[in-house]
């Protein structure tokens, strides 16, 4: 039986996997690839999650690819927007032709021999086999097929509807109905304003704050540059003026905690009025950017709740009952329909089951190599963007860099790169500095960083944009090889 055999292979059909072909088209167009998407359509994140109002959390000048501009007036955008977006790039440049769906990928196996990955796939029930020189991971970091649900007391009992926003029903009655909506993050607060306009009225219960951030959802000086300027200039021009001032705020987070944690809740109170208990509600028990902060476009959660649509209770649950929630407090909280927005289950790798010459790789005993390999792991690259940043502007590196690297390969003719590591010196450290829990949760199942470069985690586009875009590739940590078997194929 002939197995198909590919230069390149792409696992994921959304932001990242639809970018990272763009970068093989460009940089690599004699490579051979393939995108396998588990799923019936391409979009990722943006096709999977349909709830009222969902939306992008940073702007979409970073957010979307360096190479097509972002042309919509919404900096914040809706996410069939950002949808529409997505697969324009891939009929624009071929890609779509690439993409196969329904096809999950369930292990890849790598053999040192024949310096190759075979890959085992179900395609629509049927299993398949894939040969792969290198295997790019752009699945995401989540699994789409559970969110993160924690029991609570007495869930059974509730009459109503309890709906977690990763598998959003399509027949929801909002008008006149009450929402409680469990959480606090980005989910939360683009859920509350969104239902509260469709006549819901609505309960945002927090165990805990979330520094939110009011921002305008159209960046007019966008739209102004547009106008005097050619289209890719302009973006440009937004595109770094926005990755400046992000990366300015950020460290200005860092080093002022203080002053930025005052200034934010300052412009909460100035939304809400003196009287309104920020303290209780918008003010976390953590500096700003120790967890994501949460855009609000055009203050349309601030907006909800001063015209009464929408409230803010910060309590914990004691127990559900068959019309709603009763708090530790004891205060009651009504409701038709329970959202659970209690976040996301982290996955490594899109749950595949990789082993390097039979023998099962465990992600969380490997170093990260520049935030986009695994230390002595042959021919494979996972894309992971930012955390306190727009996530494509790193997926955008990485892509490139696994260009160069190919390109590397082929100049030296060698069929196999791995990271090794450089030294006993080196200190693991958490891969993640954040302390949101979908990250904490999920910590013992991620590789480490190391303390220096290039095992270091940047979080920051600049240096970022050095390392992998002009830094040398030839670094001395990836090894390149050639074994024997594949020298006399």
């Amino acid at each position: 039986m002939n197995v198909e055999h590919l230069d390149v292979l792409i696992v994921g059909a959304g932001l990242s996997g639809i970018g990272a072909a763009w970068h093989l088209h460009k940089n690599c167009p004699a490579k051979s690839y393939a995108i396998v998407e588990a799923r019936a359509a391409s979009g990722g994140t943006w096709d999977l999650f349909r709830y009222p109002g969902v939306r992008s959390d940073s702007d979409m000048y970073t957010l979307g690819y360096r190479f097509k501009p972002w042309v919509d007036d919404k900096s914040i955008a809706d996410g069939s927007t950002i949808l529409d977006y997505i697969r324009e790039t891939a009929r624009e440049n071929g890609i779509d032709g690439h993409i196969r769906y329904g096809c999950r990928v369930l292990r890849a196996d790598w053999s040192s021999a024949e310096a190759r990955w075979t890959v085992q796939v179900e395609r629509d029930g049927v299993a398949e086999t894939l040969t792969a020189g290198f295997v790019m991971m752009c699945s995401g970091y989540y699994s789409y097929a559970d969110g993160h649900r924690p029991e609570f007391a007495g869930q059974d009992a509730f009459a109503g509807r309890i709906v977690h926003p990763q598998f959003w029903p399509e027949n929801l009655d909002y008008a006149g109905r009450k929402f409680v909506v469990i959480g606090s993050g980005a989910t939360a607060v683009t859920l509350v304003p969104a239902l509260a306009e469709l006549g819901a009225h609505v309960v945002m219960l927090q165990r805990s704050p979330t520094y939110v951030a009011s921002r305008p959802g159209i960046d007019n000086g966008a739209i102004r540059l547009q106008k005097w300027l050619p289209l890719r200039v302009a973006y440009g021009i937004t595109r770094w003026k926005n990755v400046l001032l992000g990366s300015f705020l950020f460290n200005l987070a860092r080093k002022k905690p203080a002053a930025f944690r005052k200034r934010l809740i300052e412009m909460v109170h100035a939304q809400l009025g003196q009287d309104y208990d920020v303290g209780k509600h918008f003010t976390p028990n953590y500096n700003p950017w120790d967890q994501r902060l949460c855009a609000v476009p055009d203050d349309d959660l601030f907006k909800a709740i001063r015209t009464g649509k929408a409230e803010v209770v910060t309590d914990t649950v004691d127990i559900f009952t068959a019309n709603g929630i009763r708090l530790s407090s004891g205060e009651f909280l009504p409701a038709d329909v329970i959202v659970t927005a209690t976040g996301l289950t982290l996955n490594v790798l899109g749950d595949v089951a990789f082993a390097i010459d039979d023998v099962p790789l465990n992600v969380s005993q490997t170093m990260s190599y520049k935030g986009m390999m695994f230390s002595d792991v042959p021919n494979l690259a996972y894309v992971f963007g930012y955390t306190n940043a727009s996530w494509t502007l790193k997926a955008d590196l990485t892509s490139d860099y696994v260009c160069r690297i190919l390109n590397m390969m082929d100049r030296r003719g060698a069929a196999v790169v791995t990271p090794r590591r450089d030294g006993s010196d080196i200190t693991e450290e958490p891969f993640l500095d954040f302390s949101s829990g979908y990250v904490t949760r999920a910590l013992h199942m991620l590789p480490k960083q190391g303390s220096r470069k290039p095992w270091k985690l940047n979080q920051n586009y600049i240096l970022d944009l050095f390392a992998l875009k002009f830094g040398k590739v030839e670094d001395g940590v990836l090894k390149f090889s050639s074994p024997a078997r594949s020298k006399a194929a």
